[in-house]
């Protein structure tokens, strides 16, 4: 029915425009194989999700970090003074390198997991069509856009991670220094010239240890959820976006501390005392040795703030996308409407 609904939608679109580029584009669209399809919807999920909640992001990253002057702020308080200090802009630091990176990673990460998904359907038929599927695809999903898309994720980092104090005062003091890169092209050029490619992927080793486990997570929940809606409500958005932020808030939890970690690793060469940590491992018990225990949950209360519409507007833009370029619902969608 998803796949019919989005057919018409884009037949009764194209004959409002008949004979225009409109009609045309359509109609190429129609024409697309399924993973692109997949690819395009994915894509399109991600920078809607990742633009909505970019001022968050940004805080979230300065309290794990430890940034000068947001060590003991809270989210309100942290959102105020970076309004103070660099204005409305400075909310979207980094959501450059941010979109430039969530648009081909969450463009592949939903692609290669139902291509994964449809893989293990046609191959290992004993699992089933059940959870262990979505969490198994789901899994190695993540971990294939994680290492196709990382450096671009090390980049929004650095850059978030600076904080330019434009108040007036500050002007006179002339007190912070400046900040070490001005945009995505100058963070690879400098990152490259420090370490090479291996320091392009710099953090990469806790990224994978929390992704793995965060993405299965995150389509199992989601996809389980969706199984025990009543059929009446299955097209709901605002089902989708329950049973999105609920599998973004459980599977996040989960791996909270490796993505602190991560963070701190990124940033090593713009603090004191580089290549603090050697392995993830070691990251984390230096953490809980130096900083505390709660280090390691530091901006997890935004975090849930940031994750409930995250990763609810993510499930459900894909969802809708999908509807409207027409791909065929999932297996395990069949099996169940069969059943009911």
């Amino acid at each position: 029915m998803e796949s019919t609904q989005g057919s018409t939608l884009s037949t009764n679109v194209a004959g409002l425009v008949e004979g225009s580029s409109a009609r045309r584009e359509f109609y190429y669209l129609d024409s697309l194989p399924i993973y692109a399809k997949e690819f395009i919807a994915g894509g399109t999920a991600g920078a809607f999700a990742k633009t909505a909640v970019a001022p968050l992001e940004r805080v979230k990253i300065l309290l794990q970090t430890r940034t000068e002057g947001y060590r003991s702020l809270g989210v309100s308080q942290s959102l105020k003074k970076l309004l103070q200090q660099e204005g409305f802009v400075g909310f979207y630091k980094g959501n450059g390198a941010s979109v430039l990176r969530i648009v081909p990673y969450a463009a592949l990460h939903f692609m290669t997991y139902e291509r994964y998904r449809s893989w293990i359907l046609d191959n290992y038929s004993p699992l089933g069509t059940g959870p262990i599927v979505d969490l198994l695809a789901g899994s190695v999903a993540g971990g294939t856009a994680v290492l196709c898309t990382y450096p671009l994720d090390l980049a929004r980092t650095k850059l978030a991670y600076q904080v330019v104090d434009r108040t007036p005062e500050s002007s006179i003091r002339c007190s912070r220094p400046q900040p070490a890169y001005n945009g995505i092209k100058h963070v690879f050029q400098a990152v490259y010239r420090e370490g090479g490619a291996r320091a392009l992927y710099r953090g990469v080793g806790p990224t994978l240890v929390g992704i793995l486990p965060y993405a299965g997570l995150k389509f199992y929940i989601y996809e389980e959820l969706k199984t025990h809606v009543p059929e009446e409500h299955q097209k709901s958005i605002m089902m989708r976006l329950s049973c999105g932020a609920l599998a973004g808030l459980f599977g996040q939890t989960f791996t909270y501390p490796l993505d602190v970690v991560r963070r701190q690793m990124q940033v090593e060469n713009l603090q004191q005392g580089n290549a603090r940590y050697r392995s993830t491992l070691d990251g984390l018990s230096v953490i809980v040795r130096e900083q505390g225990c709660r280090q390691l949950f530091a901006g997890l209360s935004i975090n849930y703030i940031k994750i409930v519409p995250s990763v609810a507007i993510g499930f459900t833009a894909y969802d809708l996308m999908k509807a409207w370029l027409g791909i065929p619902p999932r297996q395990k969608e069949k099996t169940v409407s069969s059943a009911t």
